[in-house]
């Protein structure tokens, strides 16, 4: 199910090691290679044993593949937290004793802190001597200078308190530099933190987030450390933890302590925290039967909590903790051998917009105890200390297609195209053993593909050839609609979580009743908690900050629960537009949204020469005025909720999405037309059927049905191109069904081709009859007048007698004074008709020349014409 890609190998550098130690003197060559920790810059910190037993700290550049010797003790020493400042020219460290050592360190202590020059090695300062564990890490601020003037450490204690020593620093003799006054440095010591029980840093952000428990309450609490120095508590959110929670100081992504042996830990507590302003916080508590799991998820950009309880299967114990990671915009919780739960951290008001899966459906080669996380906003990584190897995680897309392709037991395999796909899931059950899936585990799926791997060319026509599948049956939910909406929001709110709680994500917020199936997740009991009373206690700037716009999430999200509906529905405007279908619109309205449609038009991409889909261009009003009417209303929606943006920027937001919204469909029909390797030309209705004309007809006819559904417009030329394709595809009386019961509409540029491609024929002339009277009486008459036939020459001889004879009856007095010369011998009844028309015509000349080349001499010639065919005398 996870994708690991290895950032980092151990064995790697061990390889340039071994070159550089050359261990000819040792029988085993062990180099005993340890990681301590990683730095901001991604550079990582190890330790090895040299050929004399020596201790040896370097750090590793991931950017020049390279290993440099920092610093070496001449003795075997156990590093239980070490850091490296940016400048490289001062290095922490902290050192335990070594339990199965005789020689203990002296003064008797169980941890010593030091802190060491190494440009060049010099001086070496101790800082602490103390019966605990001590954890040690240099800021990392950016500076324009060459060299910082001083370095900032944080000392934190297993005590449960931490310090900020501030280290000046000079530069002597070149490139020397050394601790100025080294022996005034306890001086520079800045208590920060007292009686804490859990600390976490976050080297990316540069903060310390820390538990406390205090005035009766647990607190999580946040330092955020400056450029200039500064550092200020910025956040206390209330735990709802006990006061006993921890029996020892947790340390959390602070290095890698390889000596400590860790106890049995009832609660712990992680955050994670993402550059758009979003705040997740993990507490996860164990049991003392280890057959339940229970763990908390505050995301507090969404103002919301939300605590899950997980009952394990009988051969099934929680030994430890889940593993908490974030894979983009998901919160993923890992037991190994339990469960997986990948929680949707923008969209969690529904559970099944997040996946879970249990027992072996949950494989996913992690091991939960070898496993460490390490946090960073851009996304957390995994370190498996046990192999010295470091993962950037991902989904993998292979086995989240395997659930959507498996509605039965023939589409249970992997279709051609997939048979080849890497994938880096371990679980024998997505790639051995076929199974049915419950259909909250296929849409939480189908979003993971959509919202969070969707970008990938190769995935889309994937999910395409999904869709297009007709043995996938899926009762609670449409998946055209859902393609829809989820595209369409991952497109429109890429990194943007302003937008978040107003655009539609899924078609089952249209729907006044979701199917209990999506609402329940088998053995998992979730309860839902808002209103959280996280404060912020120092000033978050000017807007563009994390502070800044996390603030701005929270303050939006309460506003937005107050009022409510605040998301989008795009049906609500179905008596609007079923108004623009029966023409009742003003006039007025209708022009604005209009314009409103050529501006989005305007936008979209205009090389239409390089479409693979050549949709037939037209001037479909009824789709320009649809087009416009969800501009405005969306418009209406965003200025009701989101004002603060302003009018120019919402106006440019409605426009886009509507926009997107046509150029994704335009997209999915491309992806289609890919697949079945149809000609980039609108086939002619003179042309043989092929066989994949069949399948993308049902392909677009369900994409209608999803729009229609959901009152969303499509792009111009989509429903004549439908209708060819339909004509072509289905029996003639089963069309002529499709367009009885409104399942097709008639646009002008089919009913032009229908009657100039199609010959005269008996079937044809009856098709074309059939379709014509089903037109409204304006197209209806220029149709007639593009078609060459006795019938609509009828047609149009009757409209142009009727005319004249209610202009004779409106102005009566007409006499006849002409000379009719008729069309062979005289036929008493129509010359005495002709002469009455030409009449009106020389009376009235300027209210009948929207007549157009019809004259009395044209109904002359067609009623005579229409006399010998019937008469057998003439063919058609």
């Amino acid at each position: 199910m996870l994708d690991l890609r290895l950032q980092f190998d151990l064995t790697d550098v061990e390889k340039d090691l071994y070159r550089m130690e050359a261990p000819v003197s040792r029988g085993t060559g062990d180099l005993d290679l340890r990681i301590l920790n990683v730095e901001q810059d991604g550079g990582v910190l190890l330790s090895w044993t040299g050929d004399d037993g020596s201790t040896k700290i370097g750090k590793y550049d991931p950017r020049t593949k390279q290993t440099k010797l920092l610093y070496t003790f001449d003795h075997s020493v156990c590093i239980s937290s070490c850091s490296l400042n940016s400048e490289e020219t001062l290095l922490a460290v902290s050192l335990s004793q070594n339990p199965r050592d005789d020689q203990r360190l002296k003064p008797i202590s169980k941890c010593v802190t030091l802190l060491m020059e190494i440009r060049p090695i010099h001086n070496t300062k101790v800082l602490k001597a103390v019966d605990c564990r001590v954890k040690v890490q240099f800021l990392h601020a950016v500076t324009q200078h060459r060299m910082a003037h001083e370095s900032h450490l944080l000392v934190l204690t297993g005590d449960g308190y931490v310090d900020l020593l501030h280290v000046p620093l000079t530069r002597q003799h070149g490139d020397r530099v050394v601790i100025l006054n080294p022996e005034r440095l306890s001086r520079t010591a800045e208590r920060l933190v007292e009686d804490a029980n859990c600390f976490q840093w976050d080297r990316s952000s540069q903060r310390l987030f820390y538990v406390k428990f205090q005035d009766g309450s647990t607190l999580l609490h946040c330092v955020q450390f400056h450029l200039d120095r500064r550092c200020e508590t910025v956040l206390q959110l209330p735990l709802k933890l006990p006061e006993n929670a921890f029996p020892g100081v947790q340390f959390v992504n602070l290095g890698f302590d390889h000596f400590h042996t860790p106890v049995r830990e009832r609660v712990r507590v992680e955050v994670f925290t993402q550059t758009e302003g979003s705040l997740y916080v993990c507490c996860s508590r164990l049991p003392d039967d280890g057959q339940e799991v229970t763990y908390t998820l505050i995301l507090l950009h969404k103002d919301v909590s939300k605590t899950f309880r997980v009952t394990l299967g009988n051969e099934q114990e929680a030994r430890q903790h889940p593993l908490f990671f974030t894979i983009g915009s998901y919160l993923v919780a890992h037991l190994s051998g339990c469960f997986l739960h990948c929680i949707n951290g923008r969209q969690p008001e529904l559970s099944c917009h997040s996946l879970f899966l249990s027992g072996d459906d949950a494989g996913t080669g992690l091991q939960s105890g070898c496993f460490t996380v390490l946090h960073s906003e851009s996304g957390s990584s995994l370190l498996d200390w046990t192999k010295g190897q470091m993962y950037q995680v991902d989904f993998s897309p292979a086995p989240l297609l395997t659930i959507l392709h498996s509605a039965t037991p023939s589409r249970l395999q992997l279709p051609r195209h997939l048979s080849t796909a890497t994938s880096y899931d371990d679980s024998p059950s997505l790639s051995r053993q076929p199974r049915t899936w419950a259909e909250s585990q296929r849409l939480a799926a189908l979003h993971i593909l959509l919202v969070q791997l969707g970008s990938d060319p190769v995935l889309e026509l994937q999910i395409i050839d999904w869709l297009c599948d007709r043995m996938t049956q899926v009762h609670s939910f449409n998946p055209f609609q859902e393609v829809v909406m989820a595209s369409l929001f991952r497109i429109c709110c890429h990194q943007n979580l302003g937008l978040d709680p107003v655009l539609p994500f899924s078609s089952l917020q249209q729907l006044q009743e979701v199917a209990p199936s999506l609402l329940d997740v088998p053995g998992v009991i979730c309860s839902t908690e808002t209103q959280l009373r996280a404060v912020f206690t120092a000033k978050t700037g000017g807007g563009h900050g994390f502070w800044s716009k996390l603030q701005w999430n929270i303050e939006r999200s309460k506003h937005l629960k107050a009022l409510q509906n605040s998301r989008y529905q795009t049906t609500t405007i179905r008596d609007d537009w079923n108004q623009l279908h029966s023409g009742a619109t003003p006039s007025g309205v209708r022009d604005r949204f209009l314009e409103d449609a050529q501006k989005v038009l305007n936008s979209m991409d205009s090389h239409l020469d390089k479409r693979l889909v050549a949709l037939v261009q037209e001037d479909d009003h009824l789709q320009r005025a649809l087009i416009g009417l969800t501009v405005d209303k969306l418009r209406e929606h965003l200025w009701r909720f989101l004002p603060r943006l302003g009018k120019k920027t919402i106006d440019a937001i409605a426009m886009d999405y509507v926009a997107k919204l046509l150029e994704l469909v335009r997209h999915m029909l491309e992806s289609v037309w890919l697949r079945y390797k149809l000609e980039p030309h609108v086939p002619s209705l003179k042309e043989s059927v092929r066989p994949a004309e069949s399948a993308v007809f049902h392909f677009m006819f369900r994409t209608l049905e999803a729009t229609l559904g959901l009152c969303l417009p499509l792009p111009l030329g989509f429903n004549s191109l439908l209708s060819m394709l339909a004509l072509r595809c289905l029996p003639r009386h089963t069309f002529l069904q499709y367009l009885d019961h409104r399942c097709l509409q008639l646009t002008e540029s089919f009913v032009c081709r229908l009657v100039t491609e199609l010959d005269n024929s008996d079937d044809n002339e009856k098709l074309k009859f059939s379709v014509l009277s089903r037109l409204a009486q304006p197209l209806q008459k220029k149709m007639f007048h593009m078609w060459d036939h006795p019938i609509s020459s009828a047609s149009l001889s009757r409209a142009y007698v009727r005319t004249l004879l209610e202009q004779r009856l409106t102005h009566k007095g007409f006499g006849s004074n002409r000379e009719h010369s008729g069309f062979g011998p005289d036929f008493l009844p129509l010359t005495f008709l002709t002469g009455i028309l030409s009449d009106v015509e020389g009376a009235a000349p300027q209210q009948l020349q929207q007549q157009e080349n019809i004259d009395s001499h044209f109904v002359e010639e067609t009623a005579l014409k229409q006399t010998l065919v019937s008469l057998a005398l003439q063919r058609k």
